[in-house]
């Protein structure tokens, strides 16, 4: 790219970003009023032909799920309770699993356990602990149970009745076990406190938020996207509690307008990878995955700790993992349209393990914000992610995986717990 095209396209950006910021800014004493978003923004206009989305587009307002769905891998309804004995040896679902996560990602097999990751959803899952109970001892974790004090379900208000409606056929069941075994296979020794949402509003999920920082919860993920719109800055301090680390998925719909709560200031904005093995030295390599949401926000201001050029705003993603479905999770589910196992993947799948790997570090309090990723440390514990598009940008690191910063991938993806 030349440096001509370059300032062109830099200038332009500018210009659709810092007028909606200064429109943004309400006069002293005035009241902010948040306005209906688009939810066109958040769903890929297109998808492979072997993958749907766990749910559907959103009405104005609500958030959409972000987990997608091999439609042509099927694993079998699995077996409840601890594998049979010599079951050891017999083939494991399809889909990767925790052992293939903690060699890709260079992981330990213990800590966190005085981590408790919540994760915000919407509706009930009725079978939730039932199913992550198929789903742990199938790959050998221990049990997480609300009998050993290990799972904890509660509704937006912070309390264990009434719980909302089912899920039903609504997609949110998928997504509450993609986020279910995700933690799982980052942290087996986390608590999981599952915060269900009456529905899919924005104030709804953020109310969860709050219930489930002021139960404890030393990580927050949300597997869930609106389209950033004017009014954002009321829910933005729902996603920012002193000690607590937030993710968010950074979307599925590619290279485009940013979604929050990934766009939110305070949160850690987690992009997405296809993940294959490799003959190298890691043993695995990754590029953008191509519905990774990036983009540069029309409504916050670039952070100081964020230094890339072409977004005079707010850039996302800071970190990813796994999220191609096509390289995607196994993961097991027994409430919805979809039963038993199946290959899964979104960026609904690498916020919850981004979330379970900070736990599994300890240290969620360095996380007010994503600049943690961004200082001079945390390179060395970072795989730079080369490779791969999420969109057309001219090659720009917006959208394309290029050496060091880029849109799809932020900083990298874990390479141990040093970054954490």
């Amino acid at each position: 790219m030349t440096t001509s095209t370059r300032l062109v396209r830099t200038l332009r950006t500018a210009a659709t970003v810092l007028l909606p910021l200064a429109l943004a800014i309400p006069a002293a004493g005035a009241a902010q009023a948040a306005t209906p978003a688009p939810a066109a923004g958040t769903v890929p206009t297109t998808l492979p032909a072997d993958v749907e989305n766990a749910c559907g587009p959103a009405p104005a307002g609500q958030a959409r799920c972000l987990a997608e769905i091999r439609t042509d891998v099927h694993g079998g309804l699995g077996v409840r309770g601890p594998r049979a004995a010599g079951a050891a040896d017999a083939p494991l679902p399809a889909g990767y699993g925790p052992a293939d996560l903690r060699s890709a990602y260079d992981l330990p097999t213990t800590g966190g356990a005085d981590q408790t990751v919540a994760l915000v959803d919407a509706y009930d899952d009725p079978t939730a602990e039932a199913d992550l109970a198929v789903y742990r001892a199938t790959y050998g974790l221990p049990a997480c149970t609300t009998d050993n004090g290990c799972f904890r379900k509660v509704n937006q208000s912070g309390a264990a009745s009434p719980l909302p409606v089912s899920a039903g056929a609504s997609g949110w069941a998928e997504e509450e076990a993609l986020d279910l075994d995700m933690v799982s296979a980052a942290c087996p020794q986390c608590h999981i406190l599952l915060v269900e949402a009456d529905e899919p509003l924005e104030q709804d999920l953020a109310q969860s938020v709050d219930s489930a920082a002021a139960l404890g919860a030393t990580e927050v993920s949300n597997s869930y996207g609106v389209t950033e719109h004017n009014g954002d800055d009321v829910l933005a301090q729902d996603y920012s509690h002193p000690g607590v680390a937030v993710v968010a998925s950074s979307g599925d719909a590619g290279y485009g307008v940013p979604s929050v709560p990934a766009a939110y200031p305070g949160v850690v904005a987690a992009g997405g990878t296809s993940l294959t093995p490799a003959d190298n030295d890691r043993g695995w390599q990754e590029t953008a995955w191509a519905g990774a949401g990036s983009g540069c926000s029309a409504w916050f201001a670039k952070p100081a700790w964020q230094q890339d050029t072409d977004c005079p705003g707010r850039t996302i993603a800071d970190v990813s993992a796994v999220a191609d479905p096509q390289t995607g999770l196994a993961v097991y589910n027994t409430t919805g349209p979809r039963t038993g196992w199946a290959v899964v993947g979104g960026t609904s799948a690498s916020s919850p393990f981004i979330a379970g790997l900070i736990a599994l570090a300890g240290n969620p309090s360095a996380f007010p914000d994503a600049s943690r990723l961004y200082s001079a440390g945390a390179a060395s514990g970072l795989n730079d992610v080369v490779g791969g598009s999420n969109g057309n940008c001219a090659g720009d690191y917006l959208c394309t995986g290029v050496e060091g910063y880029d849109g799809p991938t932020g900083n990298g993806t874990p390479n141990g717990l040093s970054a954490l």
